[in-house]
């Protein structure tokens, strides 16, 4: 992943609905949502969805697939864990963190 890339995923993320959203997806995996589970879920109504969802895609964090007459937005893993991978890329002078407590903290 470049920084182009990962500056227009974090400000795709950096919004507090559209957060909740790749989260929800997140949570569903591969399957992904239709519109509809998700609005319901998240209690945002289907317009302001759209808007979001739509942000999301620009940003590669998510994908949208055709299924009949349904839509189902799933999240993009890869990206995601590129992103990932990019942010933590330069973590501890290039060593290993190993995880700490219940907290999932990692120390160098």
């Amino acid at each position: 992943m470049n920084e182009k890339a990962a500056v227009s995923a974090l400000a795709a993320l950096a919004q507090e609905a559209r957060l909740r959203v790749f989260r929800a997806l997140v949570g569903a995996g591969p399957e992904g949502m239709t519109p509809s589970a998700l609005s319901a879920m998240l209690d945002i109504p289907a317009s302001t969805l759209s808007f979001h969802l739509k942000e999301l895609m620009h940003a590669d964090l998510v994908s949208a697939e055709r299924d009949g007459r349904n839509l189902h937005y799933r999240p993009a893993l890869k990206q995601m864990n590129d992103l990932l991978a990019y942010l933590t890329a330069h973590c501890c002078q290039g060593q290993a963190c190993a995880p700490t407590g219940a907290k999932r903290r990692t120390t160098c």
